[in-house]
């Protein structure tokens, strides 16, 4: 049910598929229903206070099930499985905000916790109160279930003091997303900032510690400094020193702690969209990258194997999963075969396991073809997607048909190409099909033996490709 005060009388409006529960009566909350969102707002008879709006419609996850619904998307425990995030709430604890503003603040905080779907694989979240010194008031391995993170946040208690938002949020930056304080491996970070007014320390030097550790910074404001109050902001651009990127996504605004019911979903919807988590982006969790392997009877099945292992070796690298690096396997002769595609799987163990058993196919070399049919069926499916995409060609001779016209479409359409040659793969090949500059995506072994060697200059070139398209 919504719930909203009408000064002294608690009036409920009976949400569809709610209608069996037990109402409330004139002395309290006894619905249901309503005992989960109890711990999120508080009733108080004769108050003229308008912040009791408590909304108990959740992200899928909220909803008493009405039988209608197939159980799966009920299971409580595991969460919004599409939110994948950490997030540390950053709330303003200093007297600038005052007791009551506070309690509103963590009003909110609880509307969007409830709202996000908190659970096992869903996002985890924990709080840091800024005042005069920073305090993790709990971490994210300590509740994983929406009751729990909602009595915490009723129990927090107000500190006052300067708020120095900046040394706190560099505290948390460092301190709190550690793996044994319950920070996952391949989950983008946030720390979402309440800010109350003005930050009464400096906010920048804190922002570039938070993007050095991966950390994506939102600030949510409410109530600008007035202008009075400006000649005490040291730092009037702040906000764009801090957060994460500079463009618009990262601050959020709010004009009062009260009323704020409507400004839950918009900022819920921003911390759940992991593919706009630009500074958790690195070349390891974010680029897709598609071998293409040369299969032609000249290899031999034992040097087939060692391609392999050179193949496997590059995958090893990077962060693999749903929301984090792709990889996808082509075998080619005259023919071409998708081993398997980015979508296939989407864990790094399923990956290595399917390279391993890749058969070795024995036949002609037709590489421009089958550069023009990964372009098409391998990374046509993603190049809308927000990894960056490359494509590693691995032949060990002349190709009978031509290869610069299919590699400078595929070049075209976004893939950086690297070529790697084996025994009889001609130098001008390899550099036609190469990127640019041909030098750093162009390698070449006599022996088969040699491409465990080039494993670590593959890597360090996607990387560095990877961060000069971010500049």
């Amino acid at each position: 049910g919504v719930i909203t005060n009408t000064g002294g009388a608690v009036r409920v409006q009976t949400l569809p598929g709610q209608e069996n529960y037990p109402a409330v009566n004139a002395n309290g909350i006894q619905s249901q229903v309503l005992s989960r969102w109890a711990s999120s707002f508080s009733v108080t008879a004769g108050s003229k206070s308008t912040a009791l709006e408590a909304v108990g419609r959740s992200v899928s996850t909220a909803r008493p099930s009405t039988g209608k619904r197939p159980k799966k998307t009920l299971d409580k425990k595991a969460g919004n499985k599409d939110c994948k995030a950490d997030i540390a709430f950053l709330i303003d604890g200093s007297y600038n905000i005052g007791q009551r503003r506070f309690n509103l603040q963590k009003n909110f905080v609880g509307k969007v916790a409830v709202m996000l779907g908190i659970g096992t694989e869903g996002p985890h979240v924990g709080v840091v109160q800024a005042s005069e010194h920073p305090k993790i008031e709990f971490y994210l391995k300590n509740f994983t279930a929406t009751k729990e993170v909602l009595f915490a946040i009723k129990e927090l208690g107000f500190r006052g003091g300067n708020s120095n938002t900046g040394k706190a949020l560099k505290y948390t930056a460092q301190k709190f997303f550690s793996l044994e304080n319950g920070a996952r491996k391949g989950i983008p970070k946030i720390i979402v900032v309440f800010l109350d007014g003005w930050p009464s320390d400096d906010l920048e030097e804190a922002g570039i510690v938070a993007r050095e550790f991966g950390v994506n910074v939102f600030i949510v404001s409410v109530a600008k400094p007035t202008t009075e109050e400006l000649g005490m902001v040291q730092d009037i651009g702040f906000v764009d020193k801090a957060v994460c990127r500079n463009n618009g996504f990262f601050s959020y605004q709010m004009p009062t702690w009260f009323g704020t019911t409507k400004y839950v979903k918009p900022l819920v919807q921003k911390l759940c969209s992991h593919e706009q988590m630009l500074c958790s982006k690195t070349c390891y969790n974010s680029v897709n990258i598609g071998f293409l392997i040369d299969g032609s009877s000249s290899i031999g099945e034992s040097n087939f194997r060692l391609v392999l292992e050179f193949v496997s070796n590059v995958a090893k690298a990077f962060e693999i999963s749903d929301i984090g690096s792709k990889v996808a396997a082509v075998q080619f002769t005259y023919d071409q075969r998708t081993e398997f595609g980015f979508t296939d799987f989407v864990t790094k163990d399923k990956v290595l396991s399917a390279i391993r058993s890749i058969q070795y196919m024995s036949g002609g070399t037709a590489t421009g073809d089958a550069i023009t049919f990964t372009t098409r069926n391998v990374f046509g499916p993603v190049k809308d997607g927000p990894n960056k995409n490359f494509l590693i060609v691995l032949t060990d001779g002349q190709s009978y048909d031509d290869v610069r016209g299919p590699a400078a479409a595929a070049q075209k359409a976004g893939i950086t190409v690297f070529s790697v040659g084996v025994a009889w793969a001609p130098l001008d090949d390899l550099k036609d099909m190469a990127s640019e500059p041909r030098e750093s995506h162009t390698f070449f072994t006599r022996e088969f033996t040699g491409l465990e060697q080039m494993v670590p200059d593959i890597i360090r070139g996607i990387c560095k490709d990877f961060l000069d398209s971010k500049q």
